[in-house]
């Protein structure tokens, strides 16, 4: 080994363009600083690597013994932070190669680029793949920053290199009797906060938990190493993924289920997704935005990723790991390439083969799950329209023949029930169960043993502007008024006898006169047999659905005006035909159509203000309690 006195220190100038691109790096890269840490980690993680895979083959090492392993101290007073790898280590040849330049043609060519268009209009993306500089990312906290290596070839000495990150930087031997590097950080008054413990903890955790090396701060091991997600299905028990789970979101409950994702084809991958117990997971739950970790070599590359999964699935946590995606210099950003895709495209439909073999195999688990995220799957339909006829099979209802306080009619249970004269699947929006089994609408339905589904989330209406049939079959509104049902005689078995026709005009014109312009039409129905009146849709006016998702979207949406149908059989109607032959005058005569219409409005969940029927209610009410001596 050569006798460092006799050998100067030596000074380096960086080419004008590595200045600039320092320049870029530092200041305009990077969002957070905490990133320098983790790309060093990530560096002497790299380092550890290399000499491992050097010893399979050479025995001739410096310190063979030596723990692979990353060691981290900090000095508060000092304002110094030192990260010390046993690794490959560098020579003075290799220190120049790896710290002095930044791949010096590629540089030049960016250089070229942001001088022939606006700075603005050069996306930092076209980074990617040109330089490993994640090292240089610690001259945002650095005032100045020595690096202290020494080669595992036995017969390479140590070496410093040393900058402050603006125009030169230095080379001189070094006394250093260990392999590897040492990397001593001399904060700025930006980074002092990098020298407490416990903010370096936080980031390790972070980023770093999973370097399958040990970590050391302060002497203590805080990385956890073994990423599950890397393992096989079969070595992972179930309380491994429970714990990771918790770790993950904070969730003292157990997940509802869990998938472990191991494919080679046609990228590589791993992946462990978790879908949670509830939608809503408490105060304590650590996710603040939607989407997947993603991983490189298990090293955290972005906490929320959205670019593999819909916005549908968003309820869904987990981790991604390849080292097939081509990340930007930051590490901070993916290309949006055929990669990703495919990787997105695999995860989703394994997501959705899961929850298929779920509602088929283990119902009573499935319920759980729609009951905590049935609604996202039905967004899912309305905004992936790819997607729609998969997750149509997934759909569970209330209907008019099933019971229990949770949905579980399939729409192809409905269509294995519906009638051999049956050609559409029949459905009524409603605000909730209990006002869509007394709705009028489902009159001719009951009395016909014609199954009707209730819809009765909001996104329901989003969801039927994109599901429109299903296997073939229509999906149909009750209230449409142009239904053309098998026929059959209503005369037969009623209740009550129809009103006859001179008679039953008289009160249709009377509706008619009353209302004006607030209904398109007065007309008798064919589809009611036990309620006085119902609304129908007109043919060419849109769909109640469709109306529904205009009036969220705008508060001042009127729904339009639409057909006012009379049940001629109804004693209601009856007792108004009997008052408009002995005075049609009497003012309970409007004052009763008055509220058959606004109590319609209110079954279909269209009233704009319910309680402005008060004040009429209560005058009919005042009118019906008169004692008989007031008549």
């Amino acid at each position: 080994m050569a006798d460092a006195s006799h050998t100067p220190t030596e000074t380096f100038a960086f080419q004008a363009e590595i200045q600039q691109l320092l320049h870029i790096l530092v200041h305009s890269l990077y969002t957070e600083q905490e990133i320098f840490l983790r790309e060093l980690i990530s560096n002497a993680s790299d380092a550890l690597h290399r000499v491992q895979f050097e010893m399979l083959t050479n025995a001739d090492v410096v310190d063979p013994d030596a723990e692979l392993a990353i060691h981290i101290s900090a000095d508060a007073d000092a304002g110094t932070l030192t990260i010390t790898d046993t690794g490959v280590g560098m020579n003075r040849d290799e220190l120049i190669e790896n710290l002095g330049t930044i791949a010096q043609s590629g540089a030049a060519r960016f250089l070229k680029k942001m001088q022939e268009q606006p700075a603005q209009n050069v996306p930092l993306t076209d980074l990617i793949g040109q330089f490993g500089v994640g090292f240089y990312s610690v001259f945002m906290v650095a005032e100045r920053v020595t690096v202290t290596s020494r080669s595992f070839r036995p017969d390479d000495r140590a070496w410093a290199w040393t900058s402050d990150g603006s125009t030169t930087y230095t080379i001189e031997p070094a006394e250093q009797e260990s392999r590897g590097t040492t990397i001593t950080i001399y904060l700025n008054d930006e980074g002092k906060e990098f020298a407490q413990t416990h903010r370096l903890r936080g980031i390790i955790k972070k980023h770093s938990d999973f370097i399958p090396f040990p970590i050391y701060l302060g002497g203590e091991a805080i990385n956890q190493q073994t990423a599950i997600w890397r393992q096989s299905p079969r070595e992972v028990p179930d309380e491994d993924y429970q714990a990771f789970y918790r770790q993950l979101t904070l969730d003292f409950r157990d997940p509802l289920l869990h998938l472990h994702i191991v494919s080679d084809a046609p990228v590589q991958f791993y992946s462990v997704l978790f879908i949670p117990e509830q939608a809503e997971r408490g105060i304590l739950a650590a996710r603040t935005d939607h989407g997947l970790k993603l991983y490189t070599r298990k090293v955290l590359i972005q906490e929320y990723n959205k670019d593999f999964l819909p916005n549908y699935l968003r309820f869904v946590d987990g981790v991604v790991d390849s080292e097939d995606l081509p990340l930007n210099v930051a590490r901070e950003s993916i290309q949006a390439n055929r990669m990703i895709r495919r990787i997105g495209q695999s995860i989703k439909g394994k997501l959705l083969a899961e929850l298929e073999r779920l509602a088929s195999e283990e119902p009573e688990r499935y319920s759980a799950f729609w009951q905590g995220f049935g609604s996202f799957l039905k967004e899912g339909i309305a905004t992936e329209p790819g997607d729609a006829e998969r997750l149509a099979k997934l759909l569970r209802f209330h209907s008019s023949v099933s019971d229990g306080k949770t949905p579980t009619v399939t729409l192809d249970d409905y269509a294995g029930r519906m009638r051999d004269d049956q050609d559409a699947i029949y459905y009524l929006l409603a605000d909730d169960v209990q006002s869509a089994a007394r709705s009028p609408h489902l009159d001719i339905f009951h009395r016909r043993d014609i199954e009707v589904l209730y819809l009765i989330d909001t996104v329901d209406s989003f969801m039927l502007m994109n599901l429109h049939e299903y296997e073939g079959k229509p999906l149909r509104s009750v209230d449409d008024a142009s239904l053309e049902l098998p026929e059959e005689d209503l005369d037969q078995d009623s209740p009550a006898q129809a009103l006859e026709p001179e008679r039953f005009e008289q009160v249709r014109a009377r509706f008619a006169s009353t209302l004006g312009e607030r209904v398109v039409e007065v007309r008798e129905s064919r589809m009611l047999t036990g309620s006085p009146v119902r609304l129908a849709a007109p043919e060419g006016q849109p769909d109640r659905h469709v109306q529904r998702v205009y009036r969220m979207l705008d508060q001042d949406f009127e729904i339009p005006p639409r057909i006012l149908e009379l049940n001629r059989r109804h004693p209601l109607i009856h007792n108004l035909a009997a008052w408009i032959a002995q005075d049609d005058s009497a003012p309970v005569i409007d004052q009763v159509i008055e509220q058959l219409l606004e109590s319609a409005l209110l079954m279909d969940g269209l009233h704009p203000n319910p309680a402005d029927m008060v004040a009429r209610i209560e005058r009919l009410m005042e009118y019906a309690t008169r004692p008989p001596e007031a008549e």
